[in-house]
């Protein structure tokens, strides 16, 4: 899918905001007790995912993540499709006042081009 312009500056300016990580760092904090989160849509997340991942999609992160995750410091690692919606969620929980939130650079693309465990 191509990205319009203004959706790649949001997308941008989010990033510079956030702690982005590479798929291996991602990967070595799930291990350590990180919550791994997909914010793809549903059909997305329905057709594969990372092993182990939470879904919350873009449009309800901010809705359900204090339900979810009542600890804001809870280490919570999230991934998209290709690293902007990621970021561009991220970039929200932390202004939600979470302290411990990664954005995984790459998404989806990049979990399955490092041969990540998918379910």
């Amino acid at each position: 899918m191509e990205h319009s312009a203004e959706f790649l500056k949001i997308a941008t300016d989010a990033i510079g905001r956030v702690n982005e990580i590479p798929v291996g760092e991602a990967q070595e904090r799930v291990k350590s007790g990180a919550e791994l989160i997909d914010v793809r849509e549903d059909n997305e997340f329905e057709a594969a995912h990372a092993a182990g991942a939470r879904h919350m999609s873009r449009g309800i992160i901010e809705r359900d993540i204090v339900q979810t995750f009542p600890d804001k410091n809870t280490e919570l690692v999230l991934y998209c499709g290709g690293g902007y919606r990621s970021a561009l969620s991220a970039d929200m929980l932390q202004k939600m006042g979470y302290t411990n939130v990664w954005s995984m650079a790459g998404g989806w693309t990049a979990w399955t081009e490092a041969d990540g465990p998918v379910e």
